[in-house]
Order: structure tokens, then C-alpha cells, then sequence
């Protein structure tokens, strides 16, 4: 008899992404692995269902691949007994027969609120422990119902199509992060924990009304379902999809685009942007703010929308500050953008 139909589910949503990765480390393989031959996948696992469920479903199809697999816990320490629970999860791991397993201690600052300064510590901390440790690649266990949750998010906060996109299946500068779970829901991968008896940890911080994001789990998209009927999860999720091929070719034509429109010495003409569509000229300005060091998780449509009106609504106003002590302003027709 063969797996429970929700284990399979999960087997094989990991089985492809290790495929992915073998094919892709074979065509460039990464030297700082100590076997090129078996790249190292690690796992992120917080010791929740999602995470569990992975890690379990790694250790599986690890075994039957030239692929070697570990994980990482990540210690936030904003809970009592945060550390022996950290600890806990790495020798689940290990039971598991993940190598290495560790659990991570980090400091969690303030900027951007305590989710987002939590992410950021916890992201440190994975590219970190990848570079130690010469992986090929991070799972981490989003699913469906996550990638729900980040559209909406992204859609309260007005900051255009990127934003409804979600999380990519691939992501980070070097394809490091891979998330197999986008196609399956939260349901699935809980299902798959009861029916291997996997040990899981309910964070509190997921039920605490304190977090957006709790109170758009257990309030909004219950609150839209009973409005609309079932399915909302699942549309948003398309949506993401949608959105990010919408966002990709934009970003592709204003990556092009940029060149046109700046003159001999590098500076970006006014008279040039303005004839851009504004999809494509606003994603110049903001690849021009970034690239001048604004960070691009501080910078909002509202930003972007004040430096466009350099452009568009040029009324003599003076320059316009930006996150990362960046300052635009318009002079002789040029949009001059540098730290201030």
C-alpha cells in the first residue's frame, strides 16, 4: 500500500525541485561543496507543520538521489524557552536523518516592525548558514494559503503589481531559495504531519491578533470566504502568478529602457522618461533610487510616485527625500538621484 495520498502530495512536490537543483548544480557546479557530485539542500524549519513536512519529505527523496540533505532552525529568542525549543527541532532533524542539523541564534531588531525585522534576522542567518555550509539551495515550506496571504498583504499596501506576486517558487540573487509547497495548501501539509506522526510546534505568534499577518489568517481570508464562497485562496494564488509574469516582461522592457534614457555622462533626461509608459518609467526610477542605495524593502509606491512627479508634474518643487538618506531632485532637465 502506498503513501497517504497527502505524503505523496508533498514527496513529490519536493522530488521536482531536487531535480531542478541536480540539473542545475551539474551545469554549474558550486566548488565550495565538498562533493560537487552531491550538492547539499538544506532545510528551513521553524518545528511547524509546514516546515516539518518538508523536512521529513527532503529526508525521503535525499535518499534516493545523488543529493545530499540538512536543515536549519532559527533561534529569534523573542520567546521564553526559544532556545530548547530551537535545540529540539535541530535533534528532530537529525532523527530525521538530516546532516547537518543546527539550530541558529539571532538578534532581531526593530526597523520595519517586529515581522518584517524578524525576516530579515532569519533570512541573515539562512544565506549565513548556506555559505558555511556550500548549499546549493534552501526549502522553505510556504504554502498556498501563505502565498494568499502575502497578495493581500501587498494589495493593503498599494505597492503595485510586484506586490501581487507573492513569493516566487525561485528566489534570491543566486536561486538559493526554493519554495516546493506554493501549489499545496496549509491543509495538505498537516495532513501529511498526522499521518507520519510528526511531532509540530504551533508558534503563539500565529495566533496573536498582535501580528498583521495573524489577523489576516484568522480574521480577513475567513471573513472573504464567508463573502465570496470557497476558492479565494486558490484565486489569489493564480493571481500571484499572473501578476509576477505581468512584472517580469515590465521589468525586462524598463531594464532595456534605462539605457535610452540616460545621456552621455549617465544621467537620466526628463524629456526621454517622460515618454515611457508610466508602468515602465516608474520601474526605471526605482531601479535608479536602488541602485543609488535605497533599500529596496523600504521603498514604497508612494516614493516612487513623489520622484515620477519630478517628471510628469515638474512644478519647480525641491528634491524629495527618499529611505536610505537618498535624495532626488530635477535640475537643468536631469533627474539627479544620489545620497544626500
Amino acid at each position: 500500500m502506498g503513501p497517504h495520498p497527502a505524503v505523496a502530495a508533498i514527496r513529490l512536490a519536493v522530488r521536482r525541485v531536487l531535480h531542478d537543483v541536480l540539473t542545475e548544480h551539474r551545469n554549474n557546479p558550486t566548488s565550495t561543496a565538498p562533493d560537487p557530485h552531491a550538492p547539499l539542500v538544506l532545510v528551513a524549519c521553524s518545528g511547524g507543520a509546514d516546515s516539518m513536512a518538508l523536512a521529513s519529505a527532503l529526508a525521503f527523496e535525499a535518499r534516493k538521489l545523488p543529493v545530499r540533505a540538512g536543515g536549519i532552525t532559527v533561534d529569534h529568542g523573542l520567546q521564553d524557552g526559544s532556545d530548547t525549543r530551537a535545540a529540539e527541532v535541530a535533534e528532530r532533524m537529525t532523527a530525521l536523518g538530516l546532516t547537518p542539523s543546527e539550530a541558529v541564534a539571532v538578534t532581531v531588531g526593530r526597523e520595519g516592525g517586529p515581522e518584517a525585522a524578524a525576516r530579515d534576522a532569519r533570512y541573515a542567518a539562512l544565506d549565513a548558514a548556506a555559505e558555511r555550509h556550500g548549499a546549493a539551495a534552501v526549502l522553505l515550506g510556504h504554502t498556498r494559503d501563505d502565498q494568499a496571504e502575502t497578495v493581500l498583504l501587498g494589495l493593503a499596501r498599494g505597492s503595485g503589481i510586484r506586490s501581487l506576486s507573492g513569493m516566487a517558487a525561485v528566489s534570491g540573487a543566486t536561486r538559493r531559495y526554493r519554495r516546493p509547497f506554493l501549489q499545496l495548501d496549509r491543509q495538505t501539509v498537516r495532513k501529511a504531519c498526522v499521518a507520519q506522526e510528526l511531532a509540530v510546534w504551533d508558534d503563539p505568534h500565529n495566533t496573536d491578533p498582535a501580528y498583521t499577518r495573524s489577523r489576516l489568517r484568522h480574521e480577513g481570508l475567513p471573513a472573504l470566504e464567508k463573502a465570496l464562497g470557497k476558492g479565494v485562496v486558490e484565486a489569489l494564488a493564480r493571481t500571484a502568478q499572473l501578476s509576477r509574469d505581468d512584472a517580469d516582461a515590465l521589468d525586462t522592457w524598463a531594464a532595456d529602457a534605462e539605457t535610452a534614457v540616460r545621456d552621455e555622462a549617465g544621467a537620466l533626461e526628463c524629456a526621454k522618461l517622460f515618454g515611457l509608459p508610466p508602468a515602465v518609467r516608474r520601474r526605471v526610477l526605482r531601479r535608479a533610487v536602488i541602485a543609488e542605495g535605497a533599500p529596496a524593502g523600504s521603498l514604497f509606491a508612494r516614493h516612487i510616485e513623489e520622484v515620477d512627479r519630478l517628471v510628469t508634474g515638474w512644478r519647480g518643487q525641491g528634491a524629495i527625500n527618499l529611505p536610505g538618506r537618498v535624495e532626488a531632485r530635477r535640475q537643468g532637465g536631469r533627474l539627479v538621484i544620489r545620497q544626500g
